[in-house]
Parts: structure tokens; C-alpha cells; sequence
């Protein structure tokens, strides 16, 4: 459907910025991903923020972060009002300008997913980006239904009987999957050009398109801000978050090192998951080696 698109990089990237001057936390993955999309979108672009951390660090009066026109949406409705700024857009002949959504993983698998289903199903020409950092970051730290088993988040404490997070994360990106959309993608902030060429390939597509992206949080991982993409990169080299495509009603694996780097010093690295025991990290790792036997048991 995406066939069309034109490559990009990092290196053929512009140096006009469309998202400055935010007051996000330093190493924000969030605000890596909002600007290097913004940079593959270009100026004709129309953005809805719901009240999360990129609309909280990037609409501060009177200061504005976006170089494009942007918005804010309800936190239940970035999706909906995706389509009716599509809507509009169409109506005055603007069918060149593209249509974008940042929400976060929050606002996105809980909250924004029923607007988010009726988007893909209408097949609105949308692009939706859910930046994925794990957990409602902006409120405190609190679990979402992308916080991965283990987590300790604010109200997933670590304790004795409570070994931080006891569910597993939901598989977001086969649930978008599922609705048969045209362009769906995961990316990670710590593989630049992958992402890139998601968001150019989601750009043109004559429909609604989906891109998850890991977005590193220093604040809510506990990690090094000088650290935020590396941490993001090595979730993909550990196994923990696949690099994928659905599109034409096929999935596609965009990497598979066949042989992972090591998976307890990356999570032990992590204030979130310091408390991890042997059991714990041991079940992790069992979880992804079976997502993994699946996902290469579909390509073959």
C-alpha cells in the first residue's frame, strides 16, 4: 500500500527543527520521536497532542514547541479528532497535508483505544503515533496496559508480595493488526533510520496508519539521560521489543539478530527493575524466547 514512499535517514534529514525549545526532562525518547517525525512530515502538517507529556512539555504559555499547527485533545480522544481534522482538511481541498497523532502508551492501549478503533476502522487518512514509554509518566509513574511485567511503577510498588508489575504488557501492535489497517509498524527510538522510514512509508499511505514506538523515559526507567537511545536500541537487541511491519495484510520482521545480547544486565541496569530476582528475570526471558518462536514459527 506504502510502496511509494521515498527513503530517508538521519543523514538526509533537514536541519529546520519543528519541535524546539519543549521543557521536556533531559533525554526525554519521547520528544526524540516527536521531532524526527515532525522532520520526515515537513510543515504541512496537523498535529493532536491528548494531555500527556508532549502536550504538557510542549504547549507551555506563551511559548509553543511545534513549528506546524497543533493541538490539544481530550486524553480519550486524539484519534477521533484526527479524523475530523482529516475531515475538514479534505473539505477545503488540503489533501497534501498530513494528519498526525503523538498519545502515549496510556492515552493510546487504555484510554484512547476505542477512538483509535473506530479511526482504522473508517480507514481515515490518519497517521497515529503512540510514543511507548511504558507507563503514564506525565501523572507519576503510574502502570499502563504497556507497562511490562516486573515494572515498578507508583502503583506497581516493589515489595515482597508484589514483585512490581504481575501483568504482562498488551500486545498493541497485533490488536491494531487485527483491524485489518493498511500501514502498522513498531519502531524504536534507538534505531533512528528504521523509524524514519516507518513514518515516511505511514506518510504514504492512502489510509489510516499506526506506528509504536519505544520511547525511553530516564525519569521513569531510572536510567542515565545521556543513555535515553541506547537503553531504547538495546530492547531490541535483547529480543524484548521486535522491529515489525504489517502491511497488504501480511506481517513482516524488520530484524532478527538470531542471537540476543545479554537480557539481565540490561533490565538490572534499569532503576524499574533493580528488584528482579532470579525468578523473575527467568520468566522474562522464557516469555520473549516463546514471542520469538512464534513470530519466526509465522515467517517460515
Amino acid at each position: 500500500m506504502s510502496n511509494n514512499f521515498k527513503q530517508v535517514s538521519v543523514k538526509s534529514l533537514t536541519e529546520r527543527e519543528l519541535f524546539f525549545g519543549h521543557k521536556g526532562c533531559a533525554g526525554c525518547g519521547a520528544a526524540i520521536a516527536v521531532r524526527l517525525a515532525l522532520k520526515v512530515l515537513g510543515e504541512r502538517t496537523y498535529a493532536a497532542l491528548p494531555a500527556g507529556c508532549m502536550s504538557a512539555v510542549g504547549f507551555i504559555w506563551p511559548q509553543m514547541a511545534f513549528g506546524i499547527n497543533a493541538e490539544i485533545s481530550t486524553l480519550p480522544g486524539t484519534a477521533s479528532m484526527l479524523s475530523g481534522i482529516r475531515a475538514a482538511l479534505d473539505r477545503q481541498g488540503l489533501g497534501d497535508v498530513n494528519v498526525v497523532g503523538f498519545a502515549g502508551d496510556g492515552g493510546t492501549a487504555d484510554i484512547g483505544l476505542q477512538a483509535l478503533s473506530g479511526a482504522i476502522d473508517r480507514d481515515d487518512r490518519v497517521i497515529y503515533v503512540c510514543y511507548d514509554n511504558e507507563a503514564y509518566m506525565n501523572t507519576g509513574i503510574q502502570k499502563s496496559g504497556l507497562t511490562p511485567f516486573g515494572t515498578k511503577t507508583t502503583t506497581t510498588p516493589a515489595g515482597r508480595k508484589i514483585p512490581g508489575c504481575p501483568t504482562r504488557k498488551k500486545n498493541l501492535f497485533e490488536i491494531v493488526a487485527a483491524h485489518g489497517i493498511k500501514y502498522a509498524a513498531t519502531a524504536s527510538i534507538g534505531y533512528p533510520n528504521d523509524y524514519l522510514n516507518k513514518v515516511a512509508k505511514a506518510a504514504a499511505t492512502p489510509g489510516a496508519s499506526f506506528i509504536h514506538v519505544l520511547a525511553s523515559c530516564p525519569t521513569g526507567w531510572g536510567t542515565p539521560t545521556e543513555t535515553a537511545v541506547e537503553v531504547a536500541k538495546e530492547a531490541v537487541d535483547t529480543g524484548l521489543w521486535p522491529l515489525r511491519e504489517f502491511e497488504d495484510g501480511a506481517f513482516r520482521l524488520n530484524r532478527d539478530p538470531g542471537e540476543w545480547k545479554p537480557l539481565r544486565e540490561h533490565l538490572l541496569a534499569q532503576g524499574r527493575f533493580k528488584h528482579l530476582g532470579a525468578e523473575e528475570l527467568a520468566f522474562i526471558e522464557a516469555d520473549r524466547d516463546e514471542s520469538w518462536r512464534r513470530l519466526r514459527a509465522a515467517r517460515a
